[in-house]
């Protein structure tokens, strides 16, 4: 009996050690999947004419925009110019009361660069890509928009896309033709991020409509 008892345990330690290694193997598959997606959607470009570009926020100095955002904004502006788009939507918050808020700056940057005023709309009260969408849907109801150009860094178009698309908005990516992020030291880490942070959400995703992921 002894002996039949300690196969028994050697074959459950056995199935155990299985599956935890077949977890981990489909974890490191679908994160190497998920990397690969956000990777081959960069070249992912529409040259839709929108109501207006939606410029997603990123860190501010002081009054000037960090190099990513001055990336960002600069595109935008030469969406504007080309007359893809109409107006410039501006978002993102700030972390203190101090601070000027993200859109704060990349308005003023615009204006500087030649935007009529009157064609750049802000939202100042969001801190997430989430909030960036959803405050901007507001803002874009009120001015009568319907159709939407995403602008931001390539690696980061394919989660702003995915919850566009679950918001439901009338959207299409322009990601910056250049980028603060040029090497891949500097591009690894905003990869890995971007990864962890798609994967978050699809999982979110997962729970909160477990019936439609189902279907």
């Amino acid at each position: 009996m002894e002996g039949k008892s300690r196969i028994r345990k050697i074959k459950s330690r056995h199935w155990l050690l299985i599956s935890i290694a077949s977890l981990v193997l489909l974890g490191v598959l679908w994160t190497i999947t998920t990397a690969s997606l956000i990777w081959t959607y960069t070249d992912e470009e529409s040259s839709r004419q929108s109501d207006a570009a939606i410029i997603l926020g990123a860190a501010v100095e002081g009054d000037n925009p960090s190099p990513v955002f001055r990336e960002r904004i600069e595109h935008a502006i030469l969406l504007y110019r080309e007359g893809t788009i109409s107006h410039l939507l501006f978002t993102g918050g700030s972390g203190s009361a101090e601070e000027r808020t993200e859109a704060e700056v990349g308005r003023d940057y615009a204006v500087s660069h030649g935007v009529d005023p009157l064609d750049i709309l802000m939202e100042t009260d969001s801190r997430i890509t989430e909030e960036n969408l959803v405050n901007s849907i507001r803002v874009g109801e009120q001015a009568g928009f319907h159709t939407y150009t995403i602008v931001s860094d390539p690696l980061h178009m394919k989660r702003a896309m995915k919850l566009a698309n679950r918001l439901g908005m009338d959207a299409v990516p322009s990601p910056t033709r250049t980028t603060a992020y040029r090497t891949w030291r500097s591009q690894f880490p905003f990869l890995a991020r971007e990864t962890i942070l798609y994967m978050g959400y699809m999982v979110k995703g997962w729970i909160d409509n477990p019936q439609q992921h189902g279907k």
